[in-house]
């Protein structure tokens, strides 16, 4: 006969393999874990956000419909040079939500 506490384990699921073994005793602890967590959760948001902001200005300039680097760049090589330079920039701003993790 099936276990009670087997009933109400979710279907289709297995238990975190990395999971830590070691329930939280403090409350430090705690808290370190949730900023932590708070850490991860904004900096994977504001990762997704600015890859789609990023992809939508190379869709947009890739299909002419706007000319978003005209002010800096006036050829078209020029402004996928700036293109690159944002591309660039984002995935420095990343590297460096990821220092210390």
């Amino acid at each position: 006969m099936a276990d009670d506490n087997d009933s109400e384990r979710p279907l289709h699921s297995d238990p975190d393999e990395e999971a830590i073994d070691e329930p939280t005793t403090s409350s430090a602890q705690e808290a370190d874990e949730g900023a932590w967590m708070m850490k991860e959760g904004i900096t994977v948001g504001l990762v997704a956000i600015g890859a789609m902001v990023v992809l939508a200005i190379g869709l947009l300039q890739g299909t002419g419909l706007v000319d978003f680097f005209a002010p800096i760049a006036d050829t078209g090589l020029g402004q996928w040079a700036a293109f690159g330079v944002l591309i660039f920039i984002a995935l420095a701003v990343f590297a460096w939500s990821r220092v210390g993790v």
